[in-house]
C-alpha cells in the first residue's frame, strides 16, 4: 500500500510536466559545447592524440560515477525541485548540504557567462572586417555582453517552456555541424604527415593545466537534473536521460579527437582556436554550430541555476531571511523562479566583464569538482549504511562511486592548487556562516547514522572473532547514585578515555512498565546530554529492575557495546553512605567473580581526586595477580590530560625475605621498560608481624591524590565491607582485584 502511495505521488505532475527529452537535450547540448569547439584542438595539440584521449578517460572517470550516483539516488526517492542540491541536502543535510550547493550554484551561474564568452568566440571570424568598418580593435565584449542581457531577457519573460522548445533548434544545428565537421578532410598544407600520438611542440603547456582548461567539457550531463522540479516522472528521466548523455557525449569526444589529430598538425591545433572550422566540409557551419552549442549551453545553465536557487531560498539556507523568501518566491502555475534569474542574471553579467574564457574555465572546474566529489560520496556512503529506506531501482557499484569522490579531490589539487584551495575554503566559509545562522541543526543526516551503524556492526563481529591479545579496560558501572555525585562516572572516563571503553547504567528500581519506562528514557536523554557538555567517550543507558543485584546480573552478562567483552565491573561507595550501600557494593563484587571479571572498588569522600598530580600503587604479598592490573591502572590514568605532569609512586611491601628478589624483578622491570616508573618513585618496604600495615600506607600516602589497593576473593568473602573501610586516613582509594594475572610487556 506504502508504495503504491509512492508511485503515485512520483507520478504527479510538478512545473511543466517535461519528460524525458529536455533533460537529454540539455545535457548533451552542454557537453557538446563550447570546450569542444574552442579547446578540443588546443588540447590534442598540446598533449597529443594519447594525452587527449587520456583526459577523456580522466574526466569521464569523474562524471559517469557522478552520473551513475545521480541516477542511483534519483530512482530511490523523488527528486524535487532544485536538482543536484535537493539530493546532496537531503542526504547531508541542508547545513552540509547548503554549503555545497551555494557552491553548486555559483558554478552554474558563472557557466551563463562562460558558455556566452566562448559564444563571442565563434564570431572571431568577423572580427577583420568589424575592425575595418568600425575602426578598431574587436572586443568579443561587444557580443557577449548584449547577447547575454537578450537571452536573459527572454528566458526571464517567457520562462523555462521556451528555453526547452529552443534546445531542439540548436542540438539539431549542432548535429549538423558535426556531420560536416567529420565529413571534411581539410586543407592538405595543414595535415600532419602521421598521427601525432604524442605531441611535438616545443612549449607545451602543462598536461594538468590543459585538463584543467578542457574540463568544463565533461560537467554538461547534470545540466538536465537542474529541471527536476518540472518534470513529470524525474525517477524515469533523470537516469536515462543524463546516462544517455553522458555515454553518447564519450563517443563523439572520442571521434572528435581522433579527427582532429588526424586531420592536422599539432602547431595548427594548437594555434588555431576554430581549427575545426577549417577541417570542416562547410568552414561556416562550425562557428553556427559553437553559436548554437553555446547558446543552448547557457540557456541550460539560466534554466538550472535560478532553479537552483530557488531551492536553496525555499530551505532558508541563505542567511538573510529576506532574501531568501525573496529568491524562494515564484510566478505563475509552474512556479517560475523570476527573481533567482534576476540574481543569477547579475552574477553571469559580471562574469562576462572578465571576457576570458580560460580564467572562468578553471573557476567552474573547481565548484563542479566539489558537487560531483560530494555526489559520488553520498552514493559511497549509502552503499555502505545500506539503510532500509535506501532502495533505488537504479544500483550503481560502490566502488565507483568512491573512485569517482576520490578522483575529485586528487585531480582539484593536481588541475589548480591554489583554486582548489580557495575554492575548499569559500565552502568551509559557507559552511560557517550556515550553520551559525541555523543554529540547533543537526549536521549529521540518517546516511550518516547508517554509516555509524554499519562500520559498529561490522566490527563487533570481527572484534568477538578475535581473541585479544593484550588486556584493555572494557568497563561495565551500574548505579542508582548517577545524579547525587560526579566522581564514580569521572573516574570511569579517565580509564576509558583512550585505551579501553567504559558503559555506564543508571539503576532505576522496580518493574519494566510504561511509567518506569517513560522515566528511563528521560534519564538516558540527561546522561547522554550530560556526557556530551562533558566531551566524553562513555556508552550511558538506563537499565529497570527489581533489584541491584538482578539490575548487575543482566549487566553482567550483557556483550560489550564496543564488541569487547566487558572485563571489569566498577562500583563505588562515599565514606558518609549508609551501611546498605557498601553491602549492595560487597554483594556485586561477590557476583562478578561468577563471570571471572575484575573488580574496581572506588570509596571517595569530599577530595575529588585533589589536585592530581600523584597516584600511589601499594604491593603486597597478597598482590601475585593483582599487581600488574594496578599498575597499567595507574597509567592509563596518567594517559587523560586531567592528570598531566602527574607522577605514579609504587610502593612494595613484602616479608623481609623476599624484599631482595622482589626489588630485583621491579627494578629489572623498570630497566627493560615494562614499568614507566622513575627507580627514586620506587620504594620496597620490609615488613613483618610486628608492623602495623595499615598505618604505615597511611603514613606514606594521606596526602596522595589516589590511592591503588588491592584486595582478594577470600578476604571479601570473610570480610565483606570491612575490605573496604580500611585506611580511613587515605582520601580517595580504588581498591583493585584481578581474576588473572595481567602480562605488561
Amino acid at each position: 500500500m506504502a508504495e503504491t502511495a509512492r508511485v503515485a505521488h512520483d507520478e504527479e505532475i510538478t512545473g511543466h510536466g517535461f519528460g524525458t527529452a529536455p533533460v537529454f537535450l540539455a545535457s548533451i547540448s552542454t557537453i557538446l559545447g563550447a570546450v569542444m569547439f574552442l579547446r578540443f584542438g588546443y588540447a590534442v595539440g598540446h598533449t597529443g592524440l594519447l594525452g587527449a584521449l587520456i583526459i577523456i578517460l580522466l574526466g569521464h572517470a569523474v562524471t559517469v560515477p557522478t552520473a551513475l550516483a545521480i541516477a542511483e539516488i534519483a530512482t530511490n526517492r523523488r527528486v524535487e525541485g532544485g536538482g543536484e542540491y535537493f539530493i546532496i541536502s537531503r542526504s547531508f543535510g541542508t547545513t552540509i548540504g547548503g554549503a555545497i550547493g551555494i557552491s553548486l550554484y555559483l558554478s552554474q551561474a558563472i557557466s551563463v557567462a562562460f558558455y556566452m564568452i566562448a559564444f563571442a568566440e565563434a564570431f572571431q571570424p568577423l572580427a577583420g572586417w568589424f575592425e575595418t568598418t568600425a575602426g578598431f580593435a574587436f572586443d568579443p565584449r561587444i557580443v557577449s555582453l548584449p547577447a547575454t542581457l537578450l537571452l536573459l531577457g527572454v528566458v526571464l519573460h517567457k520562462g523555462a517552456d521556451l528555453g526547452v522548445k529552443a534546445l531542439w533548434v540548436v542540438a539539431s544545428i549542432l548535429a549538423v555541424s558535426l556531420a560536416f565537421f567529420f565529413l571534411g578532410t581539410g586543407p592538405a598544407e595543414i595535415r600532419p604527415e602521421s598521427v601525432g600520438i604524442f605531441s611535438d611542440l616545443p612549449n607545451r603547456d602543462p598536461f594538468m593545466l590543459v585538463f584543467a582548461i578542457v574540463f568544463p567539457a565533461f560537467t554538461g550531463m547534470t545540466a538536465g537534473v537542474g529541471l527536476s522540479g518540472d518534470l513529470a516522472q524525474p525517477r524515469k528521466s533523470i537516469p536515462l536521460g543524463i546516462m544517455t548523455a553522458t555515454f553518447a557525449g564519450m563517443i563523439i569526444y572520442v571521434l572528435v579527437v581522433w579527427k582532429l589529430a588526424v586531420s592536422a598538425n599539432a602547431q595548427e591545433l594548437a594555434g588555431d582556436y576554430l581549427i575545426m572550422g577549417r577541417i570542416s566540409l562547410w568552414a561556416p557551419i562550425i562557428p553556427i554550430g559553437l553559436a548554437c552549442a553555446t547558446i543552448s549551453s547557457a540557456i541550460g545553465s539560466i534554466l538550472v541555476a535560478p532553479r537552483t536557487l530557488q531551492a536553496l531560498g525555499a530551505d532558508s539556507v541563505v542567511p538573510r531571511p529576506r532574501l531568501n523568501e525573496f529568491v524562494a518566491a515564484g510566478v505563475g502555475e509552474a512556479n517560475e523562479p523570476r527573481n533567482a534569474t534576476l540574481v543569477t542574471s547579475a552574477i553571469a553579467l559580471v562574469f562576462v566583464l572578465l571576457g576570458n574564457v580560460d580564467m572562468v574555465a578553471r573557476i567552474v572546474s573547481m565548484f563542479f569538482m566539489v558537487t560531483y566529489g560530494a555526489l559520488c560520496a553520498i552514493s559511497f556512503l549509502e552503499h555502505f549504511a545500506a539503510r532500509p529506506s535506501y532502495r533505488p531501482s537504479f544500483r550503481s557499484k560502490w566502488y565507483l562511486s568512491l573512485i569517482g569522490a576520490i578522483m575529485c579531490l586528487v585531480l582539484m589539487l593536481q588541475m589548480d592548487l591554489l583554486f582548489a584551495v580557495a575554492s575548499i575554503g569559500v565552502m568551509a566559509g559557507l559552511y560557517s556562516v550556515i550553520r551559525r545562522s541555523r543554529k540547533g541543526t543537526d549536521d549529521l543526516a540518517q546516511i550518516f547514522q547508517g554509516v555509524m551503524t554499519q562500520a559498529t556492526r561490522h566490527l563487533q563481529v570481527r572484534l568477538q572473532k578475535m581473541p585479544p591479545n593484550d588486556w584493555r579496560p572494557s568497563v561495565i558501572m551500574i548505579s542508582s547514585r548517577t545524579f547525587d555525585r560526579s566522581a564514580p562516572l569521572q573516574l570511569l572516563e579517565w580509564l576509558c578515555h583512550r585505551y579501553g571503553f567504559g558503559t555506564y547504567f543508571h539503576y532505576i528500581s522496580g518493574r519494566l512498565s510504561e511509567q518506569n519506562f517513560a522515566a528511563s528514557e528521560e534519564v538516558r536523554g540527561r546522561l547522554i546530554q550530560a556526557m556530551r557538555e562533558r566531551k566524553g567517550a562513555i556508552y550511558m543507558d538506563a537499565v529497570i529492575s527489581p533489584s541491584m543485584t538482578s539490575a548487575l546480573g543482566q549487566g553482567l552478562q550483557m556483550p560489550g557495546i564496543s564488541g569487547m567483552e566487558n572485563n571489569a565491573l566498577l562500583m563505588e561507595f562515599g565514606r558518609h553512605d549508609p551501611p546498605k550501600v557498601l553491602d549492595e557494593v560487597v554483594d556485586g563484587m561477590i557476583l562478578a567473580g561468577v563471570p571471572r571479571m575484575d573488580r574496581l572498588v572506588l570509596r571517595h569522600g569530599d577530595n575529588f581526586f585533589g589536585t592530581r598530580k600523584n597516584i600511589h600503587v601499594w604491593l603486597t604479598w597478597h598482590d601475585a595477580r593483582n599487581a600488574n592490573l594496578m599498575i597499567l591502572l595507574s597509567y592509563i590514568l596518567l594517559g587523560h590530560r586531567d592528570w598531566k605532569g602527574a607522577e605514579v609512586s609504587l610502593f612494595a611491601a613484602y616479608p623481609r625475605k623476599d624484599v631482595r628478589e622482589r626489588a630485583a624483578d621491579i627494578h629489572e622491570m623498570i630497566a627493560e621498560g615494562r614499568l614507566l616508573i622513575s627507580e627514586k618513585n620506587v620504594m620496597v618496604i620490609p615488613t613483618d608481624d610486628s608492623i602495623d600495615f595499615e598505618r604505615l600506607v597511611e603514613a606514606r600516602s594521606s596526602m596522595a591524590d589516589l590511592v591503588l589497593i588491592g584486595f582478594t576473593d577470600a578476604k571479601l568473602k570473610h570480610r565483606r565491607g570491612e575490605v573496604f573501610q580500611r585506611f580511613p586516613e587515605l582520601r580517595d582509594v580504588l581498591f583493585v582485584s584481578a581474576e588473572d594475572t595481567i602480562f605488561i610487556d
